[in-house]
Parts: structure tokens; C-alpha cells; sequence
């Protein structure tokens, strides 16, 4: 497999529930080593997409395909869901949303279990189960039961369960949920490390620094549409203005009105901040020097900009 093949192929996906089209023709492919990102308010079709990757949700149209590493020249191996989804899921670890971990084993307990499901022999997890839980940073929690390991913790010893048959693909949807900075940080480490060792992640995400940290490429989705696909520089090159100023404070909504919103590309406001985004943010800011009440907030454009432009910043139901 040369390095710009795909190890792992999902095209033209539909997926419809009743009258509702939760899926409208997404498709994907990831490489070896690389990291994609899939973003989308709620309800735009991420979960289900996962869950069709993983031969969970059966499509209504479209294909899922994985391509075996070689270990020779010889030509590459593709297998499709779902006639090969047992040899699939071998090659796949899988860190879901919610804790999936057994309550009633002890960390190593959990690998070990897991390992089983794959046909592994415990003199092979035996030898593999401590590299995992040092590598998780839970090598002093081998012997403790999940319920008394922290939020972070938790979502470490999934990661590292997930990593018990050596797979070439990680599917991770929404795995820093609920943690706290320092974990989500050492959860960020943790996947760096495995990028650099050449695993492939597939990851949703509703942290946009998070896809912008770990992400070689996005897929953005809405309303179960593919909207947008590219590097995360590359789509904020793209789709935004270099610049933006956010303006709050005293007086600041009256200002999208004002003369000075013409030196401004476009100007968008959320509950008490006037958001200007421009290719020249000098004379934007000289003016606004004169507004002494108003706070001002010079930076470049981000993801977060870029998911507000394309999905909205209007607040939806769970879905």
C-alpha cells in the first residue's frame, strides 16, 4: 500500500429513517497515518455515519471497504461491508461516545476480556495488556475497577481497550467529552503518539480545537449533507476572511449599524458580541479606539469561525 493509498474507503452513504434522510451521499476516506475529522452540529448525520463505518448501521445506499496492510507486494486486499465485517472489525478499535467499560473487572481485567473477543491468547495479552495500560498512564490502576477511576481515566483505558488487537484503524467518536483540560490534553497526546506510529483515526468532534490540533483533513456535515472537505488551514483560507474582531460591551450592537461595519467584510452578531471579519483589521480597530466603552478582541480566524459560517449559529435540538 503506497502512502497515498486509502486504507479505508466509505462512498456515497444514504441512510433514511422514516421521512427523515440522516444521511444524504457522505462519503469518506482515510490514509495510513492520518488523522480525519468529522464536524456537524447535532444532528447532522456524524453518529450514524460512524456506526455505518463500523457495520453497525446498515446503509440504505452506498459502500464501506477496507483495505488490508500487505505484507508483501502483492495486490492490496479490500474488504467490504458487511460479507467481511467479522475481518473488518479485527482491524478496527472503536472508543465509542458513552463508557462501555465492565464495571466488574479491574482495568487489566477489561483488556484482557476484550482481547478475548478477538480470538487473542492470554499468553499474547498478557505480554501486550502492561505496554497498554503504561501507555494509557494507568499502569498503577491495573488492579482497580472502573467506578473508581476518574473521568479521564475512563476514557484512557477505552482508549487503551481499544487498542488491545493492534488496529490499523481507531474510530473515535467524541472521545473527550466531559473531560477536563488536562485530560482532554493528555488524550490529545496520547493520539498524537499513535498517528506518529502510523495507526489511522477516524474522529468526531465537537471541539474545534481539537479537530484543528489532531485533524490532517475535515469532513464538515450538515443536515446529513457533505458541506465541506479539506485541511482545516486550507477550508479557513477558503471560506473566511483572515481577520476577526470581536467587539462587547456598552454600546458594541449598535455598532453593526454604524459606518464603521463597512470597513468590515461582513459582520455577524451572537447575544452580546458584534463579530467583524475582515481582510484589514487596522482601520477597523482605529475606529473602534474611539468607542472608549467597548472591549475589542483582535485574532485570526479559527474552525469555530468556520463551523459558525457554514452550519449556522443558530442553537438545535440533540439528534
Amino acid at each position: 500500500m503506497t502512502p497515498d493509498a486509502p486504507l479505508f474507503q466509505a462512498e456515497h452513504l444514504h441512510k433514511r429513517y422514516g421521512d427523515a434522510e440522516v444521511v444524504n451521499g457522505v462519503s469518506l476516506h482515510i490514509r495510513p497515518g492520518e488523522c480525519l475529522g468529522v464536524i456537524g452540529p447535532n444532528g447532522a448525520g456524524k453518529t450514524t455515519t460512524l456506526r455505518m463505518c463500523l457495520g453497525l448501521t446498515q446503509p440504505d445506499s452506498g459502500s464501506v471497504r477496507f483495505c488490508l496492510p500487505r505484507q508483501t507486494e502483492a495486490a492490496p486486499t479490500w474488504l467490504t461491508m458487511p460479507a467481511d465485517a467479522l475481518a473488518i472489525k479485527a482491524q478496527l478499535g472503536v472508543v465509542s461516545q458513552f463508557d462501555t467499560l465492565d464495571p466488574d473487572f479491574s482495568c487489566a481485567e477489561n483488556l484482557l476480556v476484550y482481547g478475548r473477543y478477538f480470538g487473542l491468547k492470554d499468553a499474547l495479552l498478557r505480554e501486550r495488556i502492561p505496554k497498554l495500560l503504561e501507555f494509557a498512564a494507568l499502569s498503577h490502576k491495573a488492579q482497580t475497577q472502573p467506578g473508581e477511576l476518574s473521568g479521564g481515566m475512563k476514557r484512557r483505558l477505552s482508549l487503551a481497550r481499544a487498542l488491545v488487537n493492534d488496529p490499523a484503524l481507531l474510530l473515535l467518536d467524541e472521545p473527550t467529552t466531559g473531560l477536563d483540560p488536562q485530560a482532554r490534553h493528555l488524550m490529545w497526546e496520547r493520539l498524537q503518539q499513535l498517528l506518529q506510529q502510523g495507526k489511522s483515526i477516524l474522529l468526531t468532534t465537537h471541539f474545534m480545537d481539537e479537530a484543528e490540533r489532531l485533524c490532517h483533513r475535515l469532513v464538515v456535515l450538515d443536515h446529513g449533507r457533505q458541506i465541506a472537505e479539506g485541511t482545516p488551514r486550507d477550508l479557513i483560507a477558503q471560506h473566511l476572511e483572515p481577520d476577526v474582531v470581536e467587539v462587547y460591551g456598552q454600546g458594541a450592537l449598535a455598532l453593526q449599524h454604524a459606518p464603521c461595519a463597512r470597513l468590515a467584510a461582513r459582520v455577524e452578531v451572537s447575544g452580546e458580541t458584534v463579530f467583524f471579519y475582515t481582510a484589514q483589521a487596522t482601520p477597523l480597530l482605529a475606529e473602534l479606539a474611539s468607542h472608549p466603552g467597548l472591549r475589542t478582541l483582535h485574532r485570526p480566524a479559527n474552525l469555530e469561525d468556520l463551523f459558525l459560517k457554514l452550519t449556522g449559529r443558530q442553537i438545535r435540538a440533540d439528534g
